[in-house]
């Protein structure tokens, strides 16, 4: 019992904390619906039989897509509890071979989260459908694209949203005072300006104001709603019949149809709903929207409806015109606060998809922040965050009408749905293997309705809908021009590795010089040797004592546990000295500043010697090659046998090392003094720790000399080696593709943020290898 009660508090208390974060967008569509709705022909049809049939189509949408799609089946298609446009597409990857994603292993499957708790369905045999689908290139590339213009929606709905909630919150000023309309569009300038200067920021401090403010605003539009059915038309309840849709088309014929494209926008930030459902669980939700959240919202679309056809002269201001006037002043500063809270919301959920894009290398590279104070999952990208403000003023300053920006954000919330829609039946099918009979009838059904709807926005082109086509079309030309030249590369890369015959041949020293140290080389390559490599060899016939190749890749699934994060094997015999290390990341996992990597890396690698050793996860004879991986643990049942100590040395070997430069004259060198100056505090944080194999008695002599070799490397100085690769497009190769290679694709990488920034690695430490790519 006392179990029970405790989940229930946890249910009510996740419902409440949603309030903030979940329906904010959803929660002020009243500010602007009935205004676009009755905009162009509409406006000659001012009748009660009108309005109530307008009513009714709310109503009616509300429920059969806000409540039953998403709250009964779209919410339940959650990827280990987390929504949104990539949820479904890793999800549907990961029960099919439908990814394009590199590096993809069968360990990766080993991963305690990458299938469902009682998920059978990898030992079912495969449809004809689902066959069909995997081995058909085209098809994984449609699908890939579908999920790439979902994604553009997302970030187009991030430049819209801020911009339509401020204004439309503002808009009663007109109304009520005797301010112009361009005094009004620049105060919720200034606003937008404020709420995207202080991001940088993040919302801990402000974050328990979100829920009250967004509940307090709920139940004043609820209030005011129940105020203008009893005040205006008690009667307005007959039209949650829905005949007073068949009367609405009757009546308003053409005009009716082209009015869907404001009926849609009741059920705008529908889709936030699921995209963030990570931060909360489907059952607070559900619990949130159908106890608060929709009879609030019927509520005041119902008294809106009775205060109008009594009031047909206040549809252009409908919402502020239906407020009594003692309550004007505080509905419109909670009508302020909800837009802010609700654009906050948005923002967040915009860097949360770029994000899951750029993991999943289909976005350029840029910086992700994540402070250890923020809420979990909380991130800040600056490039976006400017980029975002930019474009949303500039479409607040150019559409001077609010119902221009209204129509463009209902265009992109309806194709996100409409997109979401046609990924929900090949879920039903393959992840939850349901007949495709269902697949068929939820398409069929959600599919009609949000088409008609999709049909009616198009024609909003002209009128503001064009901004939508454009932001999409741009922002899809981006993450598609990334994810193909980035795999082009990678193919590139992975036809050029090195042979581990050549390797074995040239023995344990590679023919080449071996120094202290440990060099850590990172490629995007699973397994083989790269050839950035051998390329360096070829021009500087020296290495370290240590290799290790390093390979950062992106796992499908939202979050891999840290303790199955590193897959550690050997490149060649034991003599060599060669590893490869593997970390895997959920699309969703934030490195966390001061994540101290070079420690975490000895330690898993001294770990793979011991199981090696022992005879777990891979070979112990000398004749060991490439290809033989373990997944290394944090804690496991040998323990490791390294000890870790506070270094004080290695501070004062740091400065020693500086002191050939000091005497020199050379500006070039006295640069490089300064520059090793200012990372000299990271350095000594990154390394303050030693590692010294402990006293313990080893069956194999050469485990503990392997073990020595290891931590004196890593003592002696860590460097990391990074392919810095010039791209371009074969000569024999179509115009387009030179084109999309020389132009687009490299117009990004030269203007997107470098490997090293993105690895956190000390610039002193960094050592780029030169390579051409023809692709």
């Amino acid at each position: 019992m006392a179990d029970r009660r405790n989940r229930c508090n946890q249910v009510l208390l996740l419902a409440y904390q949603s309030f903030g974060l979940v329906f904010g967008d959803l929660s002020i569509s009243p500010l602007y619906v009935y205004k676009c709705t009755f905009y162009g022909g509409l406006r000659h049809h001012q009748t009660e039989d009108t309005i109530f049939g307008a009513f009714s189509l709310i109503f009616w949408t509300i429920t059969l897509l806000s409540l039953i799609k998403y709250m009964v089946f779209v919410l339940s298609a959650d990827d280990n509890g987390e929504g949104g446009i990539f949820a479904l597409y890793a999800l549907l990857c990961r029960h099919a071979r439908f990814s394009l994603l590199p590096n993809q292993q069968a360990a990766d499957e080993e991963i305690s989260t990458y299938y469902g708790p009682g998920d059978a369905t990898r030992n079912l045999p495969s449809s004809a459908f689902k066959s069909l689908i995997e081995r058909n290139k085209r098809s994984k590339t449609a699908l890939l694209i579908l999920v790439l213009v979902g994604t553009s929606m997302v970030i187009t709905i991030g430049v819209l949203t801020p911009a339509i909630s401020v204004s439309s919150s503002i808009d009663g000023l007109v109304a009520k005072t005797s301010l112009k309309h361009s005094t009004v569009v620049m105060i919720a300038c200034a606003l937008l300006v404020g709420l995207f200067v202080l991001q940088h920021r993040g919302t801990n401090k402000v974050a328990f104001l979100f829920a009250p403010i967004m509940i307090l605003w709920l139940l004043s539009i609820a209030s005011v709603g129940l105020y203008n059915i009893v005040t205006w038309n008690p009667s307005v309840y007959k039209a949650l019949s829905p005949y007073y849709i068949y009367i609405f088309f009757r009546d308003t014929g053409i005009d009716g149809w082209l009015s869907l494209g404001g009926i849609l926008l009741c059920i705008t930030g529908t889709e936030a709903i699921f995209a963030e459902l990570g931060q909360f669980t489907a059952t607070s939700i559900r619990v949130a929207f159908c106890c608060v959240v929709y009879p609030c919202l019927v509520l005041q679309y119902m008294g809106q409806a009775a205060f109008l056809s009594k009031n047909f002269s206040a549809l252009p201001t409908s919402f502020y015109a239906s407020i009594p006037d003692p309550f004007f002043w505080p509905v419109l500063m909670m009508a302020m606060l909800a837009a802010m809270v609700a654009s906050q919301a948005v923002i967040f959920a915009t860097f949360s998809i770029v994000k899951q894009c750029y993991a999943l290398g289909c976005f350029p590279r840029v910086k992700i922040v994540h402070k250890p104070r923020w809420v979990l999952g909380q991130i800040y990208i600056p490039e976006i965050n400017w980029v975002v403000m930019i474009l949303t003023l500039a479409v607040t300053i150019c559409f001077q009408d609010t119902r221009h920006i209204a129509f463009a954000f209902g265009l992109a919330c309806m194709t996100l749905a409409f997109v979401t829609t046609w990924l929900m039946p090949l879920i039903i099918n393959f992840v939850w293997n349901r007949n495709i009979v269902f697949s068929v009838l939820f398409i069929l059904f959600f599919g009609t309705i949000e088409l008609i709807f999709v049909a009616s926005a198009l024609v909003k082109i002209p009128k503001g809908g064009w901004i939508t086509l454009f932001l999409s079309l741009f922002f899809t030309f981006i993450t598609y021009v990334w994810h193909y030249g980035s795999r082009k590369k990678y193919l590139c890369d992975q036809h050029n590795k090195v042979p581990m015959k050549s390797i074995l041949s040239l023995g344990p020293s590679l023919g080449i010089i071996k120094v202290p140290g440990m060099g850590l080389i990172y490629t995007e390559l699973a397994s083989g040797v790269p050839a950035t490599f051998t390329h360096f060899l070829t021009n500087l016939p020296a290495f370290y004592q240590v290799v290790v190749f390093v390979c950062c890749k992106t796992v499908p699934i939202p979050y891999v546990p840290q303790k199955e994060r590193y897959l550690i094997g050997r490149i060649g015999p034991k003599t060599y000295r060669m590893y490869r290390c593997i970390i895997r990341a959920g699309y969703k996992d934030v490195n966390k500043d001061g994540d101290d990597f070079e420690d975490e890396l000895v330690m898993s690698i001294a770990e793979f010697i011991q199981l090696e050793s022992e005879g777990y996860g891979g070979s112990n004879t000398d004749r060991s090659i490439d290809g033989r991986l373990a997944v290394v643990k944090a804690s496991n049942k040998f323990g490791t046998r390294l000890s870790r100590s506070i270094s004080e040395a290695n501070i004062a070997g740091s400065s020693r090392s500086q002191t050939t430069v000091t005497n020199s004259k050379s500006p070039a060198l006295l640069r490089l003094k300064a520059e090793y100056e200012q990372e000299l505090p990271r350095l000594s944080m990154r390394r303050m720790f030693q590692f010294r194999p402990m006293d313990t008695k080893f069956r194999q002599p050469q485990v503990k000399e392997e073990l020595f070799d290891l931590v004196n490397a890593k003592d002696a100085e860590v460097a990391y080696i990074v392919g810095h690769g010039h791209v371009k497009a074969k000569r024999n190769s179509v115009f387009v593709k030179q084109l999309v290679i020389n132009v687009a694709y490299s117009f990004l990488r030269k203007n997107c943020r470098s490997p090293g920034v993105m690895l956190n690695i000390p610039h002193i430490c960094l050592i780029k290898v030169g390579m051409n790519y023809y692709l």
